[in-house]
């Protein structure tokens, strides 16, 4: 049963990990005007990705201070995920399994 939890968290944090690496090669996309949002596919696709990682950005935003155009929040979730990964994760369930 702990081995089947921890799947299940490693595949929903790899999941998450993917999702926040397209957001961001997207919105470089779009920054560099590779594609523009005036497409419908790009603006769902992007659309979709937002309201999948804002409550995750939220609380970090607050804490971060404002860099303007750069936005640190995708970093820190991806380096939180690492440390869940690495560091949380292999000893809380390592006695289990």
């Amino acid at each position: 049963m702990a081995y089947a939890l921890y799947q299940i968290i490693t595949i929903l944090l790899n999941v998450l990990w993917w999702i926040i690496i397209v957001q961001a090669i997207m919105s470089w996309l779009i920054a560099f005007n590779v594609i523009n949002m005036h497409n419908d596919f790009v603006r769902s696709i992007m659309i979709a990705l937002d309201r999948l990682t804002a409550p995750i950005y939220r609380p970090i935003r607050r804490i971060l201070p404002d860099l303007g155009a750069l936005d640190l929040s995708p970093m820190v979730v991806l380096l939180a995920i690492v440390i869940i990964r690495q560091a949380i994760l292999p000893p809380l369930f390592g006695a289990m399994l």
